[in-house]
């Protein structure tokens, strides 16, 4: 507050209305934002807009660069003689003063929810097979890849942090790494999870550099002091951040992101600026072999340019090999052409009528927009607890697993597999919106990381490891798809078989029952006669005759 006075006496050219009396002056605390679009709700092929916002008194550091919040406030000009002098003509600068600052977390999504949408998700909860439905409604456009659908789910259901002693975070949030031939939906499925995730950024390792993932600093062009600038890392915060073409990355940047996936912190030290931003976000990687083709004679480290230090902190690697299967291929050609003639603009009932529903079944999925509200419910609702697991179990994995990386020389097993056990688990009790951890849910974390882990490595030791590990891998497995594996390994070992003796192709493979029969009863399966049965076993062209004791498949 100023008190202000003419002075009548003197004549003063400089100072007409000259200070005569300070009663007090009032300091309150300045801070100049910018805001600008979420980069999920942007339009294609247009840039997000900013705007310049300033917080004054208590609303100074109410948020912190890579909130998503809403701001209401006044939107009104000021005059800057700067920019009238630079263009010539008058130029007012728009600002906006802020009256209000309310952040839009994931509570507020939550809130959101009407009671309509609490009964169904509820009542969704209540089914036995939810999780396999909600697998099966991931990325519906996409034919097969289960496990990596799975993956997927688990990672944006994400576990539970925990803060031991408030020294330290253990993250609760799941990263995972696909990479596989080209070819395979491994970008589809980065931009599937974008679109569902409840926030999401997406970003590729070509066009992404270590300041850009992370943050940087800038000098602001009003104040000309140094200001921090968000990345794609603390952008994602409480969220997803998507790293496509990871291999692309230069070796710089990709270490500036180690932090970030442990801690999920990203710690500035630049320009007289020390500060540490919060990164709690899960990470989804695609990266491409070298040479373009996964090669199944080496492991993954020799397969991948990552580094030992990098890969162990992604909780699940997802390989996926283009394979020759005569039968999957004609029913993922299928697929393909049905669902261009379902998803064609011009499309009718009529045309979606012609379409094979025994190729692409929709019976099981969940509508894409009641998923969406049961992630977001599962996520901010569900916390599960781990004190009615079988620890036993654990530790005796771990260290027939450690005994086991040691002997193949392949991605080491570390305490992180662990963890990652338990992240897996809790994210799969969240999907049945579980208070607690139960055994089948260790049972099914166990078999995920198991299948990540005997994935990566060589072919030769793969499939020793499956028949050591073949306990833990038929958990929740439906016998009928163990049988037709098994069927379709001894088809292929007999086509080979066959075509090194007599050489040429083979329009029909038989099969001994008694090798298949063999081969089923080291999975502990005992009754195979209902197999023959099956669908699955009809629509991949087998036939068994009876009186032969053969299995029979027309190529």
């Amino acid at each position: 507050m100023t008190d202000w006075q003419p002075d009548n006496q003197q004549s003063h050219a400089s100072a007409p209305w000259p200070l005569t009396t300070v009663f007090q002056t009032m300091y309150q605390n300045y801070q100049r934002v910018t805001i600008q679009e979420s980069p999920g709700k942007v339009s294609a092929g247009r840039l997000p807009r900013s705007k310049d916002a300033i917080l004054l008194a208590d609303l100074v550091d109410c948020c912190k660069p890579g909130d998503e919040i809403e701001l209401t406030g006044v939107y009104h000009n000021n005059y800057d003689g700067s920019l009238n002098t630079a263009n010539g003509f008058p130029v007012f600068a728009t600002v906006i003063e802020a009256n209000y600052v309310s952040k839009r977390d994931d509570k507020l999504a939550v809130s959101s929810l009407t009671d309509d949408d609490h009964r169904s998700i509820i009542a969704l909860s209540k089914d036995e097979r939810i999780a396999d439905r909600i697998v099966a409604s991931i990325a519906p456009s996409i034919y097969g890849h289960d496990d990596m659908k799975r993956a997927l789910a688990l990672a944006m259901f994400g576990g539970e942090a925990k803060d031991p002693g408030g020294k330290h975070q253990l993250r609760g949030d799941i990263n995972v790494l696909l990479c596989g031939d080209p070819g395979t939906a491994k970008s589809q499925f980065l931009k599937y999870v974008e679109k569902t995730a409840p926030r999401a950024v997406f970003t590729t390792g070509q066009g992404a550099s270590a300041v850009g993932l992370t943050a940087f600093v800038q000098r602001s062009p009003v104040t000309k002091e140094w200001t921090l600038e968000a990345g794609a890392l603390v952008l994602a915060d409480k969220g997803v951040c998507l790293i496509d073409e990871f291999d692309k990355m230069n070796d710089q940047d990709r270490t500036s992101i180690h932090e970030a996936m442990e801690q999920q912190s990203i710690s500035i030290s630049k320009a007289g600026i020390v500060t540490s931003l919060q990164a709690r976000c899960c990470i989804l990687a695609a990266a491409n072999p070298i040479g373009g083709r996964y090669d199944p004679t080496m492991t993954f480290a020799d397969n991948v340019d990552l580094t030992e230090p990098i890969l162990s902190r992604f909780d699940i690697l997802c390989v996926v090999r283009d394979t020759v299967d005569a039968v999957e291929d004609e029913r993922l050609a299928r697929f393909v052409v049905n669902s261009h003639v379902r998803h064609h603009p011009a499309a009718t009932d009529g045309d979606c009528e012609q379409v094979d529903e025994s190729v692409s079944p929709s019976d099981n999925r969940i509508p894409q927009d009641l998923l969406k509200k049961y992630i977001i419910y599962a996520r901010e609702k569900v916390h599960p607890k781990l004190h009615r697991m079988d620890q036993d179990k654990v530790a005796q994995l771990y260290a027939q697993l450690r005994r086991e990386s040691m002997a193949t020389g392949s991605v080491p097993i570390t305490v992180r597999h662990i963890e990652s056990i338990i992240r897996l688990a809790e994210a799969h009790a969240k999907m049945h919106l579980r208070e607690f951890v139960l055994d089948e849910d260790v049972n099914m974390a166990i078999r995920i990381v198991l299948e990540s882990f005997i994935d990566t490595q060589k072919y030769a030791v793969m499939r020793n490891m499956r028949k050591a590990f073949g306990r833990y891998l038929t958990y929740r497995r439906d016998n009928d798809e163990l049988l037709l594996f098994i069927l379709k390994q001894l088809v292929q070992d007999q086509l080979v078989y066959q075509r090194s003796r007599f050489g040429g192709e083979l329009d029909v493979v038989e099969v001994q029952e008694s090798d298949f029969v063999d081969r089923a009863k080291q999975i502990n399966v005992h009754n195979v006669v209902s197999f023959y049965d099956s669908p699955m076993f009809k629509t991949n062209r087998f036939i068994y005759e009876h009186k032969r004791r053969l299995i029979v498949q027309t190529v």
